[in-house]
């Protein structure tokens, strides 16, 4: 009878748990502008001193309820729970918790490199690159000001161009969702080898037009729209490494395609193409001047391959 009392406790301060983290996503889902961490790096022992006063409360019923007490033994604790977060919120509504969105512009001639070797470190957030600039780069970065201000460094040495996208991102980790987002527009006639790196989030990379022939992704968890179609001038060999997620990759039909995918993927289909081994393959792989090789390197996610 006793452990069927401590269960009973015990499954109320579970679901007194769930729906206070249920709460929280939630409000951070609806007011994405709040950053927590300051909040709760300045007033963290205010959670400390409300989860103490929890426990003092459960000590108390046990003691002057006995085994009727030891039901709600963990009531208070979990009820703490609750008010940390409702402390929290509270504290973020009235008290600062709003990050203020930046925006800046950038825009990089090519100044006389033949070709260029552009490089995105993007922690977390929305990237959208395409062609179609008038010039080697034109950008329009948004940003919170909490996660720092992002740097673009452009050098020319032998004829060799070299860019760098970064963001100078504070330590902390933001519970909400990032407000970074960024759009590169590059222009489509200059050679580029392209090197992506995002931590968390989406990537949106429509590369038809662009003469790119080496394209690395790197992506921890979120969403890769990669678009490969149109013609193309030289071979472009794709390395991608995901984590948790989902990609979809279009490919062009009037192009040999060989696409290798390892290392967990979830499931991968491809529409239009036919196994040969571990790789992938469409009926033109050896009968076309240009061939376009993929290898996807991932965890748990789905991987799409579509021909348009």
């Amino acid at each position: 009878m006793g452990n069927r009392v401590n269960s009973r406790g015990s499954s109320i301060t579970g679901g007194l748990f769930i729906i206070a983290i249920g709460v929280f996503f939630l409000m951070f889902s609806l007011h994405p502008d709040w950053d927590m961490w300051p909040i709760v790096s300045r007033y963290w022992p205010v959670i400390l001193i409300v989860l103490g006063l929890g426990k003092i409360f459960d000590a108390f019923q046990i003691r002057n309820n006995g085994a009727e007490g030891s039901v709600a033994s963990n009531v208070g604790a979990g009820s703490a729970v609750i008010a940390v977060i409702g402390i929290l919120v509270l504290v973020a509504m009235f008290h600062g918790g709003k990050v203020v969105r930046q925006e800046q512009s950038q825009a990089i001639e090519l100044q006389g490199a033949k070709s260029v070797t552009a490089s995105v470190d993007l922690p977390s957030g929305t990237l959208d690159v395409a062609g179609g600039a008038p010039r080697l780069l034109d950008a329009k970065l948004k940003y919170r000001d909490r996660d720092g201000v992002p740097q673009v460094n452009y050098t020319v040495g032998n004829g060799e161009g070299t860019l760098d996208i970064n963001q100078d991102s504070p330590s902390h980790t933001h519970l909400a969702g990032s407000g970074n987002d960024w759009q590169l527009r590059f222009a489509d006639a200059v050679p580029l080898n392209l090197d992506v790196n995002i931590g968390a989030g989406k990537g949106d990379l429509r590369l038809n037009g662009m003469d790119v022939s080496n394209l690395n992704i790197k992506l921890g968890a979120g969403q890769l729209n990669l678009d490969l179609s149109g013609p193309r001038k030289s071979d472009l060999h794709v390395d991608v490494q995901a984590g948790v997620g989902s990609g979809v990759i279009r490919l062009p039909k009037e192009l040999g395609a060989r696409v290798h995918a390892s290392g967990g993927i979830g499931s991968v289909r491809a529409n239009g193409m036919h196994e040969e081994g571990d790789d992938y393959v469409n009926d033109l792989v050896g009968k076309t001047p240009v061939t376009i090789y993929i290898t996807i390197n991932g965890g748990v996610g789905h991987i799409t391959l579509e021909q348009r």
